[in-house]
């Protein structure tokens, strides 16, 4: 696969994953009390798919070298974590919430660097990333938390989450991956 088909496998990959992280938390949000044991497994899947689209996020060759300058740990994290979720659902049920609370807190902390080199970069949109990435990483820290111990109201928090996430990779990926035609290797 040449460089700017893999860029653009990566970039698509992730907005459709965002996309989706979306739509999960539309639907959490709307119907608060979804089985905790379909979403370990919903989630499972996605977080598998999402850990294969940054492993090849990271093997493009983006012209910037900064949204997918991670992804190889976090994709690697992601498929561990996904294969825990299908096959060790009943035991993650429980711990869900703290296990994606973590690895979006991370992602933001990460995404917050992005942004800085974005700035660096001259990338105009850097504060976006910037903007999102401080509200998601609040939002995923009170994931970790857990403030309640109410179902519907950690599947709200959980929910906003995803939303938050999705949208944050969606502003990174937008605004910080281009894919130039004529580019020689």
């Amino acid at each position: 696969m040449n460089s700017n088909n893999c860029i653009h496998t990566a970039k698509v990959g992730y907005i459709i994953i965002s996309v989706l992280l979306c739509v999960m938390g539309i639907v959490l949000i709307v119907v608060p009390n979804f089985s905790a044991l379909l979403l370990c497994r919903i989630g499972g899947l996605l977080l598998i798919l999402f850990g294969f689209v940054k492993i090849i996020g990271y093997c493009s060759k983006d012209v910037y070298r900064l949204a997918f300058q991670y992804d190889l740990a976090f994709g690697i994290l992601l498929i561990a974590l996904g294969v825990i979720l299908i096959f060790r659902s009943e035991i993650m049920v429980n711990v869900i919430c703290i296990f994606l609370g973590i690895f979006i807190l991370a992602d933001a902390l990460l995404k917050i660097q992005i942004s800085i080199d974005s700035k660096v970069f001259g990338i105009r949109m850097w504060w976006l990333i910037l903007a999102v990435a401080i509200i998601t990483g609040i939002i995923g820290f009170l994931l970790v938390l857990r403030p309640t111990e109410s179902t519907e109201i950690v599947m709200l928090l959980l929910g906003m989450t995803l939303i938050t996430e999705g949208v944050l990779n969606l502003v990174t990926i937008l605004t910080s991956v281009k894919i130039i035609h004529k580019q020689k290797p």
